[in-house]
């Protein structure tokens, strides 16, 4: 693929764009799409020869990178073989994709319900716990984001919810863990955890445990601030599940695949759920491709009773093909591993390094390929650098530091009053070098809002 500029060629994809094209989450009148000739492995460029170190896998899902030659290898093979089949059909390549998710999920979750992605994921899994426990309602925690379909944009905590929160859809907040901004005035993790699952365990009692489907939770909360967990709290929550009968949900569609130095998240806590939500990383999103992972308990309630739900491309062909060859790679070529150890020996020390040096950075928490640097006008008070939810001028000290990146040929992943390290599993320890080094100069103009 040429890198070579092409301006006349970008402003025709860029004039067309904005003709046509009607994006996601944006006033449509106020945004300036940029326009992408190509991309390989960690980086991207466009028209104008300026090419971007991808710290931000896109949508956090480029896992194992862009325009992987196995990948796409696999895709062109299987579009000359077979494009499409109704999801009725036993197919090797469906079969084989489920077998490969499978052989990875925690404990017994050997049965993979295919969507077309996340949002669909999660719509499929509360709708299984629903039926399987004959319950109305889900809880689910403020500091999270679970997709922008009918049920997911409800259960997901972030403002994004706000518009379309109808109040009618049977969902129940509750808070997190968070220790650095703890709800629960905890001063360590062992207090943060037990104050967060007495929390819980209070919500529960006082929304009756009769009337609870499910709880959902991100394994390690993505977008709302890339939250690992204390040791404890995931297991606290499978022992309240299962004492009053709750389907317990992991959402693993950005932490799972490798983000975390682990195929899945939960990995980490010793965890298993009942139902587990996957995509993104499965395939690095090259065809579109999500799921279900279900116990054998929850499968067996469909034994003799159908199913009542499906989609016209559950376990596409081309996208399955692209996930058994995703899922083959990263075994082979050790980027789960490469994850691991990227965080251990080069993200977490080398972001801890800038936060020592940056008066805006006031946490550095995360793990594997999964980080976020939250910054603040004031490490003492902790206050953040920007307003929760802050747009337009309000946002200006984000943006700034936002355009400082990508002026240095980085793009980041900004989400409020922080900046999240996402690049693809198969990063170097060059190209991670590379990046720490944009990051450093450009959180000095972070600095300068700060007091």
């Amino acid at each position: 693929m040429s890198t070579l500029p092409d301006p006349s060629a970008g402003a025709a994809v860029k004039a067309a764009d904005r003709a046509h094209v009607f994006h996601s989450w944006s006033a449509q009148g106020l945004i300036d799409p940029p326009a992408v000739a190509g991309a390989e492995g960690a980086y991207f460029w466009d028209y104008d020869g300026n090419r971007y170190l991808d710290f931000s896998s896109q949508l956090v899902n480029t896992n194992i990178g862009h325009q992987h030659p196995k990948v796409v290898a696999a895709v062109q093979e299987q579009a000359g073989r077979l494009c499409t089949i109704a999801p009725g059909f036993a197919v090797d390549v469906r079969s084989e994709a489920a077998r490969l998710v499978a052989g990875r999920t925690p404990g017994d979750l050997d049965k993979i319900f295919f969507t077309n992605g996340g949002a669909e994921a999660v719509e499929n899994a509360v709708r299984m716990a629903r039926l399987h426990t004959g319950r109305p309602k889900l809880l689910s925690a403020y500091r999270s984001y679970h997709g922008a379909t009918a049920a997911a944009i409800n259960l997901t905590g972030d403002p994004r919810r706000w518009p379309s929160d109808t109040a009618s859809a049977g969902v129940v907040h509750f808070w997190g863990p968070y220790l650095y901004r703890s709800p629960f005035h905890a001063t360590s993790e062992e207090e943060e955890c037990a104050r967060a699952l007495a929390h819980l365990e209070d919500t529960i009692v006082f929304e009756g445990p009769g009337t609870i489907a499910a709880i959902i939770l991100e394994s390690v909360v993505g977008t709302a601030g890339i939250l690992v967990p204390p040791a404890g709290y995931l297991a606290g929550v499978r022992e309240l599940c299962d004492r009053h009968g709750i389907v317990f949900i992991l959402d693993e569609v950005m932490s799972g695949f490798g983000r975390t130095g682990r195929w899945f998240a939960a990995d980490h806590f010793g965890v298993t759920p009942d139902l587990l939500t996957f995509a993104k990383g499965v395939n690095s999103g090259y065809v579109p491709l999500g799921g279900v992972a279900i116990s054998a308990e929850i499968a067996a309630t469909f034994d003799r009773r159908p199913y009542p739900g499906g989609l016209t491309y559950s376990g596409h062909p081309l996208a399955c093909a692209s996930a058994v060859a995703t899922i083959n790679a990263m075994a082979e070529e050790g980027i789960v591993e490469n994850a691991a150890r990227l965080g251990e020996d080069v993200l977490g020390p080398g972001l801890r390094a800038l936060a020592e040096r940056h008066r805006s950075v006031g946490e550095v928490r995360g793990m594997g390929v999964f980080w976020a640097l939250e910054l603040v006008k004031d490490r003492t008070t902790r206050e953040p650098l920007v307003p929760y939810n802050a747009a337009g001028e309000a946002a200006a000290p984000m943006n700034a530091f936002a355009a400082a990146c990508k002026k240095s040929g980085l793009w980041p992943f900004v989400n409020m009053n922080r900046t999240h390290v996402v690049p693809p599993c198969t990063l170097t320890e060059a190209e991670a070098r590379e990046g720490l080094a944009i990051l450093d100069e450009a959180l000095t103009v972070a600095d300068t809002h700060t007091v």
